[in-house]
């Protein structure tokens, strides 16, 4: 389903219909780009994808919904750079009406018995894809109606997917449980039935929005466990540093093979075990991450701590992105490609972020 050949992401962004994705993007089989783990994996930038729309003759005004799609990934980033491991907890306020810690047993097992839900749970796990629509579904039924706080079912997603971005994701289930937004989310099983193609009825999200607050437990959603989720990183030899060269540190935020590739270089994709403890992903992910690594040419993956690879002789040829999960890096930060790059720091609401950037973009214009 996901390409990991560089020309082929490229044509990917070419073949984009930003006024079809604005009209059908809600939608399971919408015009959506699938664009977003080629994003988070740092091998395209939403930058480049925004320049590359609009220099086809594309008004800003005329693919609104498109361009904010791609502005909120940058804002969650944003979120992340400000307030850093603080996005692991409740960011705004504590998630009402938590009654555990764990998750639904019935989630995992994709056997909610809301068909399009089950569905979607199963592909994840055999392609490491979710719409963004279904995603915000799984988030309600996790945190709003079988009341499980959002930290571990968010851990679970992120786990499977390859697009995982823990920002983005932290965040989107912070937001549907209430935690980072002022109401939680509920879609019934009507709007599922609308923009999944379905025709379910009788389940328990069939009913009227104003009885979800009081809606209990559904039996279904009320055994309850604590995925297993451990990273399992590849074979890794002892790195071969030319002294006389700068090396490149590429991780699982930054896979841009077109990072200043006219410099002669080591270049090392770095995967420490202490991150991956803590952010663990699937074996599908880890295959994807080695795929595309591929692009990066006389590219060494490298498996250990900052610390242990590089020793201090290396910190003044060192380069790297910036990014929440390098602060500890060593050596010559370079900036990420963002959107909007003046626009900076920790806005509130999303609203806020995007009418930052719009005044930004009319000094420019």
């Amino acid at each position: 389903m996901f390409t990991t050949q560089y020309n082929e992401i490229l044509a990917t962004i070419d073949a984009i219909d930003p006024i079809k994705y604005g009209k059908t993007r809600n939608y399971l089989h919408g015009a959506v780009t699938k664009l977003s783990p080629y994003i988070s994996r740092g091998v395209i930038s939403t930058q480049q994808i925004a320049k590359t729309v609009l220099d086809k003759g594309y008004k800003p005004n005329e693919i609104e919904s498109f361009l904010k799609e791609l502005a909120w990934r940058d804002y969650f980033q944003q979120v992340w750079l400000a307030k850093g491991n603080e996005i692991d907890d409740d960011l705004k306020q504590p998630q009402p009406n938590v009654s555990n810690h764990l998750m639904p047993k019935n989630i995992t097992i994709a056997n909610t018995q809301i068909q399009a839900v089950d569905n979607a749970i199963q592909s994840l796990y055999e392609t490491g894809y979710m719409h963004n629509h279904m995603r915000m579904y799984v988030a309600s039924i996790c945190c709003n109606i079988a009341k499980s706080h959002w930290l571990n079912p968010a851990k679970w997603m992120y786990y499977y997917l390859l697009d995982a971005d823990w920002a983005s994701n932290a965040l989107s289930w912070q937001w549907v449980s209430g935690s980072f937004s002022h109401k939680k989310y509920y879609a019934n099983q009507e709007n599922i039935n609308k923009y999944c193609n379905s025709t379910q009825t009788h389940t328990f999200l069939d009913i009227p929005y104003e009885d979800f607050e009081n809606l209990p437990i559904p039996k279904s959603l009320a055994d309850l466990s604590l995925p297993e989720l451990k990273t399992n990183l590849p074979q890794s030899n002892e790195v071969i540093i030319d002294t006389e060269l700068p090396v490149f540190v590429y991780n699982f935020y930054n896979l841009d093979c077109n990072w200043e590739l006219t410099t002669k270089a080591n270049r090392v994709l770095l995967l420490e075990p202490s991150f991956f403890e803590k952010h663990p992903v699937s074996d599908v992910t880890i295959q994807f991450i080695l795929n595309l690594a591929q692009n990066i040419e006389s590219i060494q993956v490298v498996v250990g701590e900052f610390e242990q690879v590089f020793n201090e002789n290396h910190h003044h040829k060192i380069h790297y992105k910036e990014h929440p999960t390098a602060r500890h890096y060593k050596g010559i930060k370079h900036e990420r490609e963002f959107m909007h790059p003046q626009v900076q720091g920790y806005f509130p609401s999303f609203f806020a972020y995007w009418k930052k950037c719009e005044k930004h973009k009319q000094k420019r214009d």
